[in-house]
């Protein structure tokens, strides 16, 4: 998932809000997590998120989400924020990193099995 930082996600710094962050990645991981299961999934957990570098209004960033492990019904999702800064003489760098816990549900709303995960599998967003 890609996103452009602008003016109304940053704070009065010009840096990235750190609850956009947690949201996009979030939906990063709703979306690796998804394609994984091929049904409906929660989040359930979010671990720490570490917060490396501030990300720059103008910036383009990158989500990278995959799949990483499962259970019976949950998955762990590892969620990393790439930053493309707009200036030539910059480069690429990982602004944030974190884990999140999804779980997939039936029809009815409880907890249902998902896939295994295969060897050298790796789902991503």
């Amino acid at each position: 998932m890609v996103y452009p930082v602008f003016p109304g996600e940053t704070n009065h710094y010009g840096t990235l809000f750190g609850g956009t962050v947690l949201a996009w990645m979030d939906q990063a991981a709703f979306v690796a997590a998804t394609r994984h299961a091929k049904r409906k999934v929660v989040t359930v957990h979010a671990d720490a998120v570490d917060f490396k570098r501030p990300v720059p209004l103008g910036s383009i960033v990158e989500l990278v989400a995959r799949v990483v492990g499962v259970g019976r019904t949950s998955m762990r999702v590892e969620v990393e924020m790439w930053v493309e800064p707009v200036s030539e003489r910059e480069a690429s760098y990982l602004a944030a990193k974190g884990g999140f816990v999804l779980v997939a549900l039936d029809e009815a709303g409880r907890p249902a099995p998902v896939p295994p995960l295969e060897v050298g599998d790796a789902h991503g967003a």
